[in-house]
């Protein structure tokens, strides 16, 4: 039996701005994971089995009279969209397909179910390609675990940076760029897959991180979970109207996170502290720009809180619900601030940087 797993993710600076290329973010990967296990099955049918997805609901739309399933909210559907891309990958490599069955396990919701918003379609992505990889004994690079993740992962979900399946593949702390996504849609069409994924992506940054020592990083779940993708699509919708403000927002943002890059680079715990208070005000800002509740009363308090005991904190990822961060040094009182959380039914999660390694 052939094993690979992914790590889920969290988002430290740069959310909605990273969808636009030039405008980088900060993201992180964690020790909760996506598993995907595959053996070659026994007769002429396979199987794809999930104990956590088989009691998924999903969600769907009226577009006047007509029913429309939003099959984003489906991990299947990105299972499926992942075996589809690796195999046509694989078939361009001359590889003979066999059958298999294939099961996955997630560490990235909650007992009960409720998601953390660590990216587990991306995770579940990520691992799907490195197992489907490996079972057909394909070498695979960081780069090209990426590279077909990404476009399995985008064919489903149609919008979103892929910064989530960055930070799933290349572990640790980075800064993340996104590509061209025309660019992306033109080659496809014209090109093999194995053509489009040896290409250098425009636009495309991947840029590994080190934490200046003494930095700790501290995560809070509002159990409230949130929904990236409708948020996403909400913004996306008033970009043209916003225009102005809009690109200001790009702009500072891109400015308050090349600051925090600075910091990593330079071991300043006190500039990267000071740019996560930038980039909540940014995102606060954003959020009424656009009518839309990126910070919930629930993360208001976890990042007041945070603040109050010498973190520096803000809303991880989309907002609306899901996760906040503190950045943590000597100075933070981090007992008295995970007691507080939990005195207000805000719960910090025990979760440890991953580091990536390719195990084949």
């Amino acid at each position: 039996m052939i094993t690979e797993k992914a790590p889920g993710k969290l988002y430290i600076a740069g959310e909605y701005a990273v969808l636009e290329q030039d405008c980088p973010a900060i993201l992180v990967a964690l020790d909760q994971y996506v598993k995907v296990s595959i053996t070659p099955s026994k007769g002429d049918t396979g199987l794809i089995h999930s104990k956590q997805y088989s009691q998924d609901s999903i969600h769907w739309v009226r577009r006047g009279s007509k029913m429309v399933i939003d099959n984003r909210d489906n991990p299947f559907e990105y299972i499926l969209s992942a075996i589809s891309f690796t195999e046509r990958y694989c078939l361009e490599q001359k590889v003979k397909m066999g059958v298999y069955d294939l099961r996955v396990n997630s560490d990235l919701d909650s007992a009960d179910g409720k998601k953390y918003g660590l990216g587990s379609s991306a995770a579940v992505t990520v691992a799907t390609v490195k197992a489907i990889l490996h079972f057909y004994g394909v070498k695979a690079s960081k780069d090209l675990i990426y590279k077909l993740s990404t476009i399995s992962h985008y064919s489903v979900q149609g919008n979103g940076s892929a910064g989530d399946i960055a930070a799933s593949v290349y572990g640790g702390w980075i800064a993340y760029q996104t590509f061209d996504k025309v660019w992306l849609k033109e080659q496809l069409a014209s090109k093999s897959l194995s053509d489009v994924v040896g290409e250098a992506w425009p636009g495309l940054k991947i840029q590994t991180l080190l934490p200046p020592k003494g930095m700790e990083l501290l995560i809070g779940w509002s159990q409230q979970p949130a929904s990236t993708s409708r948020l996403v699509d909400k913004t996306n919708a008033n970009k043209q109207v916003l225009k102005t403000e809009y690109m200001k927002f790009l702009e500072d943002s891109r400015k308050c996170v090349l600051k925090m890059i600075k910091g990593f680079e330079e071991g300043k715990i006190d500039l990267i502290k000071h740019q996560i208070s930038v980039n909540r005000r940014l995102l606060q800002h954003f959020a009424a720009m656009n009518n839309i509740a990126i910070e919930i009363p629930r993360l208001t308090e976890l990042i007041e809180i945070a603040n109050k005991f010498g973190g520096a904190a803000k809303t991880s990822g989309a907002g609306n619900g899901d996760c906040g961060i503190v950045i943590t040094d000597e100075n933070t009182d981090v007992d008295r601030l995970r007691k507080e959380w939990l005195k207000n039914k805000i719960l910090p999660l025990a979760f440890h940087i991953h580091q990536s390694e390719l195990t084949y």
